[in-house]
């Protein structure tokens, strides 16, 4: 099922294209850097998209790791999910992280740096209680299912 949804975008750099989705069936859209910028190992960065949006209300957009970057780069995102809410209106940033523990890594105006990945959400009621209903976990934490 694939459900299309409408979201404004405001080009505020010409010389870059809009984000698009590389596949039919994808589920990110690329994000380019607008800037030419290095990362030094551990170094983070807000590094600007010349994109802003105007997300629907009911919906947020994440920002996400490029895979192949992530993996053989080292490019992370410090915030990863970074959230765009149906409220921001400012430029889409990424907040880029070189992994590497030895390499720079070298962003170039133009490169495919991350992915947004749109998503509706649903907004909670808290309801303070006493007790929690039990469940088959219960407080059972991290790795209380095993490794395998």
């Amino acid at each position: 099922m694939n459900r299309l949804v409408r979201v404004d975008v405001r080009r505020l750099d010409s010389g870059l294209p809009l984000p698009a989705y590389a596949h039919l069936g994808d589920a990110g859209l690329d994000l380019r850097s607008a800037i030419d910028i290095s990362l030094t190992p551990g170094q983070r960065a807000a590094i600007p998209t010349g994109i802003a949006l105007a997300i629907p209300e009911g919906f947020v957009a994440f920002v996400q790791p490029r895979s192949g970057l992530a993996l053989n780069d080292g490019l992370g995102i410090a915030n990863s999910p970074g959230v765009v809410d149906s409220g921001y209106r400012g430029e889409v940033m990424v907040v880029a992280v070189n992994l590497d523990p030895v390499e720079v890594i070298h962003v170039l105006r133009g490169d495919r740096i991350a992915q947004l990945v749109l998503v509706p959400i649903a907004q909670a009621e808290l309801r303070e209680v006493e007790t929690l209903d039990s469940s088959e976990r219960g407080m059972r934490g991290h790795g209380s299912t095993g490794r395998q």
